[in-house]
């Protein structure tokens, strides 16, 4: 049989030979995984990492949702993808807007270039705010290419997701947004694809909210990879290739008391050198910020006044909390970063630290459980593994958006 290969953003991948299932689990620190093995709760997991293979891959900066999920479906960084944060300030516009539209992605899916070669697709996310970035330049209908979120199943039509009535279909409620049960929806909607449809690649990707509120010895994040857990071993009974990763890991932000620990950029920048002077934006945000309270471990700032930019980058420096701190052109090289949409400063925090605005600008009250949070470098690790023996101890500076090369790759085996 001859090979198909495609070439995109630059790389080169063999159509896959048998089908392929790239999941993405949000916020899937390491340390969730290595306590559920030491519960003996995730057999078809350790399973995997026994006969398959198993390593710890890099995801991208800010280790964000929309950066790194876009990244895996690209297989490139944010500098060639342009995606760059759940949210930022529009160089075009002027406007502080969230970054989930199509318009802001630069570089094509791998998803368009299979379905180019025929195959089927099968895309779902647990949020909406992907479904539209992850379905880019996609024919979409319900004989090749089915693309859709758990969040709004019961809108999806034929027309724009390739799929309707999937509350019946699946005979499952839509559940709440902040719930775990929201990425079962996902599991639960992949497992019936293969059953019924099986696509030739699928791509999976879950919420962090069980990750945002629980530890991982706590019971319901020791619960939540046991659902996990229990799909995988359904969906390895059909003869597919899987690879597992996340977008991100997971800190913990708050003191012993349960406090979270915050510095608050722009309080400080405006109390040292005046309102207006700066523009502090957080790519953390997004619409779902409850569990979160728009509080990450990255941040850039605009500079609006630029004399002041060497001494507030020093006094920035030597702030409590701050873990690096980058000129717009560090940030590009160091971080594969889009230049047109990073502030004059890039700035990450602490591992327990979280970076804020003011105090005023975030909603506190909604934070019900001690602060979790992501987005710098100490949330960067991520757990990569393929359930067919593959060589990945040798791969240096393995990628979370690696995912879909090597999928491809272990399909043949």
């Amino acid at each position: 049989m001859k090979n198909t290969y495609i070439n995109i953003n630059k790389r080169q991948y063999q159509g896959p030979l048998k089908p392929i299932v790239v999941i993405c689990i949000d916020g899937c620190d390491p340390e969730y995984l290595d306590i559920a093995l030491q519960k003996n709760c995730i057999p078809t997991i350790e399973n995997f990492m026994e006969i398959g293979s198993y390593n710890i891959a890099d995801s991208v900066i800010p280790s964000f949702t929309n950066p790194n999920n876009m990244s895996i479906v690209t297989g490139c960084p944010p500098s060639v993808h342009g995606i760059c944060g759940n949210y930022l300030l529009d160089p075009d516009s002027g406007q502080e807007v969230m970054m989930n539209d199509v318009k802001f992605l630069r570089a094509p899916t791998i998803f368009k270039s299979f379905q180019e070669i025929n195959k089927k697709i099968g895309i779902i996310t647990a949020k909406d705010k992907l479904r539209a970035l992850l379905g880019a330049g996609l024919k979409i209908n319900e004989l090749n290419t089915k693309c859709f979120s758990s969040e709004k199943a019961n809108s999806a039509t034929l027309e724009t997701n390739g799929i309707d009535n999937v509350e019946r279909w699946l005979n499952m409620s839509i559940p709440d947004v902040y719930s775990s049960e929201l990425s079962e929806f996902v599991f639960a909607s992949g497992l019936k694809l293969l059953e019924e449809w099986f696509p030739d690649v699928m791509y999976l990707s879950t919420t962090d909210y069980i990750q945002h509120k629980y530890a991982p010895e706590d019971k319901e994040a020791i619960k939540f990879l046991t659902m996990i857990d229990n799909y995988l071993s359904e969906i390895s009974k059909f003869d597919v290739t899987m690879v597992i990763t996340a977008d991100h890991g997971m800190s913990a932000k708050h003191n012993k008391n349960g406090d979270p620990q915050i510095v608050f950029i722009q309080d400080f920048l405006d109390e040292e050198f005046g309102t207006n002077s700066t523009n502090v934006i957080l790519p953390i945000t997004d619409p779902y910020v409850v569990h979160h309270g728009a509080l990450g471990s990255y941040a850039t700032i605009y500079f609006n006044e630029k004399r002041i930019y060497n001494e507030a980058f020093s006094k920035l420096k030597s702030l409590k909390g701050i873990d690096q701190i980058c000129s717009k052109d560090e940030a590009v090289k160091r971080f594969d970063l889009p230049s047109d949409r990073i502030g004059d400063i890039v700035i990450t925090s602490s591992e327990k630290i979280t970076l804020g605005k003011t105090k005023r600008y975030h909603d506190l009250k909604s934070l019900k459980e001690p602060l979790r949070s992501h987005g710098g470098l100490s949330e960067q690790k991520v757990p990569f593994i393929v359930n067919k023996p593959i060589n990945l101890s040798s791969v240096k500076d393995l990628k979370n958006y690696d995912a879909f090369f090597y999928a491809c790759e272990a399909s043949f085996n």
